[in-house]
């Protein structure tokens, strides 16, 4: 069977194993009976977490490393990716402000900022990239991106002069937004945003609603926090003549999706499709002869924008089989059928828990690679 050639394409196995690792391990398990096996190793995401790590690994580039400040203002070390070619910069908010950077009584909407995400921004450009892909998922703020675009030189004033805007309490001191002395470096660079949310800015399904609560808010801050962003998106229609509030993905990361449409015209996209057009998934998957995807849990929601959802569709246009393999399998998940998977293969062999799943992952992902291995080797 040395003549199959094997797209290995999993997502992350969420508090278990990179997509890298799920990948390998799928590998080395095939080649544990197929030693001449022919693999290609694609680790995916779908624009949250491990979207660096798998946008680096598909182009041979690396991380960089940078100094900046974290949600809270403190100086932390960050990072994002730069393509092999050095030409794209990957960026995941969340490693500048995101949510777990803080512990659970330091959550706080109201003083939590983008701020470290701008300078992130800024050191890719700092690198001449022509293209800055954004993860906005995790976030820890609700400041609309003001954080953000005051790292890249956008300027706030208000009844006391010039604003430091920091957190989503400070926005509603905003009156006038000053875009002069923007860093003139972006009008030269695509900015693509991941975003497989739609949910507006404001309202019951905004970003303050909706996320606020799990970010530190009561209710009582989520209405002060809808009201401040209400407030700042007439502004940025008022003053630059954008229309943010409604449209779908504005709310995600705390209305950041808003701010990197107003401030730097970028484009909300699939996180997905941002992905696998990096990775050049089509590609791999039109040379391939069967194609293993997966990720920690598969259900009925695995169709709506995952990356095993995403990798069967596509295999299915080019008529590739597809295994789905996966930590836990969801009955629901029998919908997936209907996408292009032609098994789904949970990788548990007995009863038990979460925590011994996860500790045991690596080597339940081998032997499933062998299971698969020795199905294909039937005789039927």
């Amino acid at each position: 069977m040395s003549w199959m050639n094997i797209l290995i394409a999993p997502d992350s196995f969420k508090d278990c194993l990179s997509a890298r690792g799920v990948a390998a391990a799928l590998e080395r398990g095939i080649r544990n009976i197929w030693p001449d096996a022919d693999c290609t190793l694609l680790p995916m995401a779908d624009g949250g977490e491990g979207t660096v790590d798998s946008l680096v690994d598909a182009t041979g580039g690396r991380r960089v490393e940078v100094a900046v400040l974290d949600p809270l203002m403190r100086e932390i070390v960050s990072w994002y990716g730069l393509t092999g070619d050095g030409n794209t910069a990957v960026i995941e908010m969340a490693a500048a402000s995101g949510l777990e950077l803080l512990h659970k009584e330091e959550r706080d909407p109201w003083i939590t900022t983008t701020f470290g995400t701008g300078q992130l921004i800024g050191d890719a450009l700092d690198r001449g990239v022509g293209t800055i892909l954004i993860g906005i998922g995790g976030s820890a703020t609700n400041d609309g991106g003001a954080g953000m675009a005051q790292a890249l030189g956008v300027r706030f004033s208000g009844k006391p002069g010039w604003l430091q805007v920091q957190g989503g309490g400070a926005l509603g001191e905003v009156e006038r937004i000053h875009m002069e002395h923007l860093d003139e470096r972006i009008k030269d660079t695509r900015i693509l945003v991941a975003c497989d949310v739609d949910n507006p800015l404001t309202g019951p399904q905004g970003a303050s609603a909706v996320y606020g609560p799990q970010k530190g808010a009561d209710r009582n801050m989520v209405g002060l926090l809808d009201r401040n962003l209400v407030h700042f998106a007439a502004l940025i229609r008022d003053q630059l003549g954008k229309e943010v509030d409604q449209v779908p993905g504005a709310g995600a990361a705390g209305g950041l999706g808003a701010g990197l449409m107003a401030f730097l015209d970028a484009q909300l996209t699939s996180g997905f499709d941002m992905v696998s057009g990096v990775t050049r998934l089509e590609e791999r998957i039109r040379e391939a002869d069967l194609v293993i995807t997966g990720e920690g849990r598969m259900d009925a929601q695995t169709r709506f924008g995952k990356t095993p959802s995403g990798v069967a569709r596509m295999a299915r246009k080019h008529g590739k089989p597809v295994i789905g393999v996966t930590g836990s399998l969801d009955p629901g998940a029998g919908i997936l059928y209907e996408l292009g998977f032609d098994v789904l293969m949970p990788i548990q062999e007995r009863p038990g828990d979460l925590e011994s799943a996860l500790r045991e992952g690596e080597q339940l992902l081998v032997r499933t690679g062998e299971r698969v291995a020795r199905l294909l080797s039937m005789k039927i």
